[in-house]
C-alpha cells in the first residue's frame, strides 16, 4: 500500500491561495512547535516536524507549488502511488510537463476530463459573482453628487456554517480521491501510447472535499441568496451613461474567495433650460430687441442659483458670453467647468399703433425708412384713423 499523505496545505493550516508571506509564518511557527530541539525523544512531534519541512519545501518552491496544485502528491513524488495511475506512466514517451488533458479537450471538448483548469478554480478561492444594477438622476445631482439607495438581490456568505457549508459543529473531509486538489489523474492507453490527463474529482465533484452533514440553513452550499438595501454615493461630476463600481459588493465569493464587485449605471434625466458638455453648462438666454440695443441688467439661472449679470448694449443676435466657474465640478475634484451664455434676440410681434409709430420714429433716426416711404408710411396711418 502507498503512503497515504496529508495535503500539504492542511499540514502548515493555511489556504489554497495563501500567500507567500502567510506560507513562511505558518511553517515557523509549526517548526518551532515541533521541534526536536524542543520535543525530545518524542517520535510523535519528530515525525510532525519532518512533514511540516516537507511542506514547506514543496508550497515555497513556485515551479513545486504549481505542480501540487495540478497534480496532487504525485505531482511533486514519482514514487507516489507507484502502480495506481498517478506514477510512472508515461511509458515509452517523456511528455514532460505537458498537460494532455488540455491537447485533447481542445480537440474533443473535454471528452479526455476537459483539463486541469476547471477542477483547480472549484477547489480554490473563488471570487463572487459581479452584479450590475442602475439608477436615474436629475442634472442636479449629477453635478453636485447625492446618495440613492438601491434595491439589491445578491448571494451571501451563509452566517449559520460561515460559508464552509458544514453544519455547525462538524467540519468537510477532505476528498480521499483527490486530496483536496479537486482534480485527478487518469491513464489512458497502453504501451507506447501510454499518457495521463487530468479531470475533475468525481467524488467531490472539483470541489477537492466531502460534506457529510449539509448546513440545514444553506443546503451545503455555503452561501444563501438575500435582499439588500445598498447606500450609493455619486460623485459629484458624473455624467450620462457612466458608472460606479462598488468593491466587494457583489456576490459571495467561495471556499475564501473575495466577494464579487457591484457596477451602478447612471442615467441623467435632461435639464429643461441646460445642456452639458463635460464639465460646460450651456444656456440659451431670450433678450428683447431694446435689452440688446441698450444693455440691461438681468438675472441668468445657472445651476448654482439665479446671478446678476450684466447685458452690454449693442449685444448681436447669437454671441455668446461665459460665466466662470459656474459648470459642473470636475468628477476627479479638480476644479469646476464655465457657463456659456448664448444671447437670442426676440423679435416683438402683435404691435399697437403707437408702438408701430415709434419703431418708425427709430427706423427714421436711424436712416432706415427714407423720406418718401415714411410720407407714404403716415398716409397709411391716416387712413387707418379715419376708418375707425
Amino acid at each position: 500500500m502507498p503512503e497515504q499523505k496529508r495535503d500539504y496545505y492542511e499540514v502548515l493550516g493555511v489556504s489554497k491561495g495563501a500567500t507567500d508571506d502567510e506560507i513562511k509564518k505558518a511553517y515557523r511557527k509549526l517548526a518551532k512547535q515541533y521541534h526536536p530541539d524542543l520535543n525530545p525523544g518524542d517520535k510523535a512531534a519528530e515525525a510532525k516536524f519532518k512533514e511540516v519541512n516537507e511542506a514547506y519545501e514543496i508550497l515555497s518552491d513556485k515551479e513545486k507549488r504549481a505542480k501540487y496544485d495540478q497534480f496532487g502528491h504525485a505531482g511533486v513524488d514519482p514514487n507516489f502511488g507507484a502502480g495506481g495511475g498517478f506514477g510512472g506512466g508515461f511509458t515509452g514517451a517523456d511528455f514532460g510537463d505537458f498537460d494532455l488533458g488540455d491537447l485533447f479537450g481542445s480537440f474533443f471538448g473535454g471528452g479526455f476530463g476537459g483539463g486541469s483548469g476547471s477542477g483547480r478554480a472549484r477547489s480554490g478561492p473563488m471570487k463572487g459573482d459581479n452584479l450590475r444594477s442602475s439608477v436615474t438622476i436629475s442634472f442636479e445631482e449629477a453635478a453636485f453628487g447625492c446618495e440613492k439607495e438601491i434595491v439589491l438581490n445578491r448571494t451571501e456568505s451563509c452566517d449559520a456554517c460561515r460559508g464552509s457549508g458544514c453544519e455547525p459543529g462538524t467540519t468537510a473531509e477532505i476528498c480521499p480521491d483527490c486530496r483536496g486538489a479537486g482534480t485527478v489523474r487518469i491513464q489512458r492507453g497502453g504501451g507506447a501510447f501510454t499518457f495521463a490527463t487530468t479531470a475533475t474529482c468525481p467524488k467531490c465533484g472539483g470541489t477537492g472535499k466531502l460534506i457529510h452533514s449539509p448546513c440545514k440553513s444553506c443546503g451545503g452550499s455555503g452561501s444563501v441568496r438575500r435582499q439588500r438595501k445598498i447606500t450609493v454615493n455619486i460623485p459629484a461630476g458624473i455624467d450620462n451613461g457612466q458608472a460606479v463600481s462598488l468593491r466587494g459588493q457583489g456576490g459571495a465569493g467561495k471556499n475564501g474567495g473575495p466577494a464579487g464587485d457591484l457596477l451602478i449605471g447612471v442615467t441623467v434625466r435632461p435639464h429643461p433650460l441646460f445642456k452639458r458638455d463635460g464639465t460646460s453648462v450651456y444656456l440659451d438666454q431670450p433678450v428683447s430687441f431694446l435689452q440688446a440695443t441698450l444693455g440691461a441688467e438681468l438675472e441668468l439661472p445657472t445651476i448654482d442659483g439665479k446671478v446678476k449679470w450684466s447685458l452690454p448694449a449693442g449685444t448681436q443676435p447669437g454671441a455668446t458670453f461665459r460665466l466662470r466657474g459656474k459648470g459642473i465640478p470636475s468628477v476627479n475634484g479638480r476644479g469646476r467647468g464655465d457657463q456659456y451664455v448664448t444671447v437670442n434676440v426676440t423679435v416683438p410681434t402683435g404691435l399697437t399703433h403707437e408702438q408701430k409709430e415709434a419703431l418708425q420714429a427709430y427706423g427714421q433716426a436711424m436712416g432706415e425708412i427714407p423720406a418718401a416711404a415714411e410720407d407714404g408710411l403716415k398716409g397709411f396711418f391716416d387712413k387707418k384713423k379715419k376708418k375707425k
